[in-house]
């Protein structure tokens, strides 16, 4: 296992929609274990989709305090209820976190490291973080969400990112 460097904007693997993955092979189980690796590497970090490595690859990580982590491969989001503000952060856009609406609760699918079939349904925190990796897989980030430039603000290093 490794800690990967992170992609930080204008890097273009930050922009492309990912490939699916067809086989969950050795590669890709290497892939994950350096993803949570490098997830796990610093306080603060709640999620990580392999753009922000640089693989342009249908996988998400996510890994949230006293919790086990949640590993999604081919992963989508196929409900959203609700809307509340939340503040977002984002390891490929350091030093800056923004002021925008994610849904209240969401139901994600996809594949665990298995390739078995995963339905998730969260809410909070968890609904917020499966919202933001798997956009990073559609070629979006949370600054694509701002209503305004203003919602955008500066952070100081150690604040939580997703």
């Amino acid at each position: 296992m490794a800690v990967l460097p992170i992609r930080t904007l204008p890097d273009p693997v930050l922009r492309q929609k990912t490939k699916k993955v067809s086989s969950i092979d050795k590669s890709v189980k290497k892939l994950i274990a350096d993803m949570r690796e490098t997830m796990h590497a610093e306080p603060g970090r709640v999620g990580l989709a392999a753009p922000q490595v640089g693989v342009s690859l249908c996988v998400t990580v996510i890994g949230l305090p006293e919790e086990e982590d949640i590993i999604l491969i081919n992963g989508k989001i196929v409900k959203r209820k609700g809307k509340r503000l939340v503040n977002e952060g984002c390891l490929s856009i350091p030093g800056y976190v923004g002021e925008l609406y994610r849904a209240e609760s969401v139901t994600a699918k996809g594949l665990d490291i298995k390739g078995k079939e995963i339905r998730i349904k969260a809410e909070g925190l968890l609904a917020q973080a499966l919202e933001h990796e798997i956009d990073h897989l559609n070629g979006f980030l949370y600054i694509d969400h701002l209503e305004s430039p203003e919602a955008l603000r500066k952070i100081q290093p150690d604040d939580v990112t997703i």
